[in-house]
């Protein structure tokens, strides 16, 4: 189905100087396509994608175009026939059309084809096959535009197929159902999705990782996850999540507040694990180190909610374990017990703004001080920090450092 002039081709693009690759592979006897995720946005009306580029010329043709043109290209996937093209510094993925020759669920083997339909049959779901013109002609083969008005995610072709093709479009699924659709999902993906759902262990869990990453930063998740749990779709590669409740709550509470989504905190929320679990987790979805220390710590380190209700004991938790942790616990605990208090906005607002506390001391001003051995400075300083903070932060460097000799007795 071909629709002229459709798409207003400035919600696709900001920076036109991009519509020169559409004349250099057109004066090679090629057509260029704007293809996927950058095209569906823009027929929602939502912020696009990055942009992602189809041409009906083989890699080699397109190299070739470009040199002439003098583009500078990076062959950035040329065994799946992805070449980068530098435009203004910037670099754009363009894809030579492909058939599938051979695939195990979760690698393909292609050929180079000029057939857009051909292209189009290959890709997983019907709102993710549409392709546009620089002129803003929409080219959809799979009645993507249809189903996305309607809300309806589903797969092109077998359902079945397509996901044996790459076990991660289960997950893909999922996610695109939670931003796009409208109602129940489809009957004949959700199927397919529960009869191959065993196929999510040839994956590796970095992929799985980086997909419900993706997936708990859409608009329902927690719906969506509620979904999956139900179907055991995870049960071969993760353990049941119990708080998928909590996670409903904290994205309702971190909405009213316009608080960013975080993908780790909510991971956590719909497991609330301790710390053995957290570890767990962590070593199982291939968790950064920076993710692995901060999940754990949010297990292991506890703190009632009345100590971020007041302002000096606040001042104290910033101060110890930052303000970016104690923001977050302060929503985890919020979500695990599922009440907020009156003032929690003036709470978060307060985590916000306030400064961190600088400790005013060095060693070195202990040495100068004298009658320290530098095997002791350590020793001193941590009391004379605990002194620092117990006074609300508001001991003076001078007032520390005329505290050394009765500290030195009681040390």
């Amino acid at each position: 189905m071909i629709r002229d002039n459709y798409l207003d081709i400035n919600k696709l693009i900001k920076n036109k100087k991009i519509l020169r690759l559409f004349l250099v592979v057109k004066h090679h006897g090629g057509v260029l396509r704007f293809v996927g995720g950058a095209v569906r946005d823009a027929l929602r009306g939502i912020e696009g994608s990055d942009l992602d580029f189809a041409t009906d010329l083989s890699p080699d043709e397109l190299a070739e175009a470009c040199a002439e043109e003098g583009l500078k290209t990076v062959p950035i996937g040329i065994k799946y026939g992805t070449i980068g093209v530098m435009i203004d510094d910037k670099l754009v993925e363009v894809t030579s059309l492909r058939k599938d020759v051979k695939t195990d669920g979760r690698h393909a083997e292609v050929e180079f084809t000029d057939n857009w339909e051909e292209d189009a049959s290959r890709r997983d779901l019907t709102i993710n096959a549409v392709y546009a013109d620089e002129k803003g002609n929409v080219f959809d083969y799979y009645n993507g535009i249809e189903d996305l008005e309607k809300g309806k995610v589903r797969f092109i072709g077998s359902a079945s197929q397509r996901i044996k093709e790459d076990y991660l479009r289960i997950l893909r699924f999922f996610r695109f159902y939670s931003l796009f659709g409208i109602g129940k999902p489809d009957k004949k993906a959700l199927d397919a999705c529960i009869e191959n759902r065993e196929g999510l262990k040839n994956l590796s869990m970095e992929r799985i990782k980086e997909e419900l990453f993706k997936l708990m930063l859409t608009p329902k998740a927690a719906e969506t996850m509620q979904i999956i749990q139900d179907n055991n779709i995870l049960s071969y590669v993760m353990p049941d999540a119990k708080r998928i409740d909590a996670l409903s709550f904290l994205m309702k509470l971190t909405a009213s507040k316009n608080i960013p989504g975080k993908p780790l905190r909510r991971i956590f929320t719909i497991y609330q694990p301790d710390k053995d679990l957290a570890e767990n987790l962590a070593v199982r979805m291939r968790f950064s180190r920076k993710e692995k220390q901060e999940f754990i710590r949010w297990a292991e380190i506890d703190i009632p909610m009345q100590n971020f209700l007041e302002d000096n004991s606040l001042r104290r938790l910033i101060y110890i374990y930052g303000k970016e942790f104690v923001a977050d616990k302060f929503l985890l605990k919020m979500s695990k017990d599922k009440e907020v208090p009156p003032a929690w906005e003036f709470v978060w607002d307060n985590i916000q703004k306030t400064s961190v506390p600088v400790f005013p001391l060095k060693g070195k001003d202990l040495l100068d001080k004298g009658n320290i051995l530098p095997q002791e400075v350590g020793k001193h300083l941590k009391a004379l920090e605990a002194l620092w903070i117990n006074s609300n932060f508001s001991m003076s460097k001078k007032e520390l450092l005329d505290q050394i000799s009765s500290l030195s007795k009681a040390i």
